[in-house]
């Protein structure tokens, strides 16, 4: 009988496959840490690599210093959403949210501090969970996705206290109104819907495409990113980019962009969006477009304005999206750097 020879692997198969997976990467989410030292990016294989902004923003910053600090397989799937906590990194996947403690995702093999699914109808049934939002005065989560509902999570004891119904279609994104115990959501059914977190009861719908000025049939319906600042919000998607007053429910500026948009926010005296197209787009609130900056991805999902009072040195925007960079702007005029995973 002949002894069975082992198959030698080709040198170099490794690298192609990274080199593969590096070239369809999709880069969904971002969380600066607590410190504001370090960045959280997570992609459509289920990984999240951690990066050291303050290593490189250094004068003495090298090629590997942008470079993951490490690389750690999170989720089975996509790791659609991110936000940090004072201690932790809070991920989701398909059905499910995992916290990680900062301090231990610098050493390798760090694993998950607990993981909890919300109360899905059907044990067969694992959506997506598009969003996080953190509540601090309650010391709560938000969870929001494929299922059509806005989950509530006490973090203090990990428990899931409260459902709010009303969305027809998957959601895609949350908003909270700091002054009130309101939150915003925007999802394929072409509604924002706003919740008082006091009494879980629906209070406000604003249904984007049946504004004539904001509708965009061919594009569809779907609400893909909202913020808001006080009695204002901005949403985009299929239909136009909109800055609207809340209290009133009427859309005051309509912004001048095809394209849909991904992510938006407020920042300062400027709204900040990006989608399809590789710019950051800055406009002020009047609808005139201040500046278009390029960056190194074909299209953009996330947004990320690292703000932390800790490490004022690591004050920079950070856009990622379709490819396997992170782009770094350390003012708003032009890409500083890319983080590559």
């Amino acid at each position: 009988m002949e002894r069975a020879v082992p198959l030698a692997v080709p040198l170099g198969q490794t690298e192609v496959f990274q080199a593969l997976q590096r070239l369809h990467m999709t880069i969904f989410s971002q969380s600066v840490s607590p410190c504001g030292k370090f960045l959280a990016a997570g992609n459509n294989y289920g990984q999240i690599a951690i990066f050291s902004l303050s290593a490189a923003l250094s004068s003495e910053a090298k090629e590997e210093s942008k470079k993951p600090v490490v690389t750690f397989q999170a989720h089975d799937g996509p790791v659609y959403s991110m936000v940090s906590t004072d201690r932790h990194l809070l991920s989701a996947g398909d059905g499910e949210v995992k916290a990680w403690l900062w301090a231990e995702m610098l050493k390798k093999g760090c694993k998950e501090l607990w993981r909890r699914q919300p109360p899905y109808r059907t044990s067969l049934e694992v959506p997506e969970i598009n969003a996080l939002l953190l509540v601090p005065k309650e010391n709560s989560l938000i969870l929001a996705g494929g299922d059509c509902q806005l989950h509530t999570m006490d973090l203090e004891t990990g428990t899931f206290t409260r459902v709010l119904r009303g969305h027809t279609d998957y959601i895609h994104c949350l908003a909270l109104r700091e002054r009130s115990p309101e939150v915003l959501s925007g999802g394929e059914d072409g509604a924002v819907r706003l919740w008082d977190l006091r009494t879980a009861k629906e209070v406000q719908t604003i249904e984007v495409y049946k504004h004539e000025e904001c509708s965009r049939p061919h594009n569809g319906r779907w609400i893909g990113c909202l913020a808001t600042d006080s009695d204002w919000m901005v949403c985009g998607g299929g239909p136009a980019l909109t800055l609207w007053h809340l209290r009133s429910s009427t859309p005051t500026t309509i912004f001048p962009i095809r394209a849909p948009q991904k992510h938006v926010t407020f920042y300062q005296d400027l709204i900040l969006s990006a989608g399809q197209g590789r710019c950051v787009n800055q406009w002020q609130l009047s609808g005139e477009l201040k500046a278009q900056v390029p960056g190194s991805s074909p299209g953009l999902l996330s947004l990320s304005l690292n703000q932390q009072p800790a490490a004022p040195e690591c004050k920079v925007l950070t856009a990622a999206g379709n490819s396997c960079r992170v782009d770094v702007f350390t003012n708003l005029g032009y890409r500083a750097f890319s983080l590559s995973f």
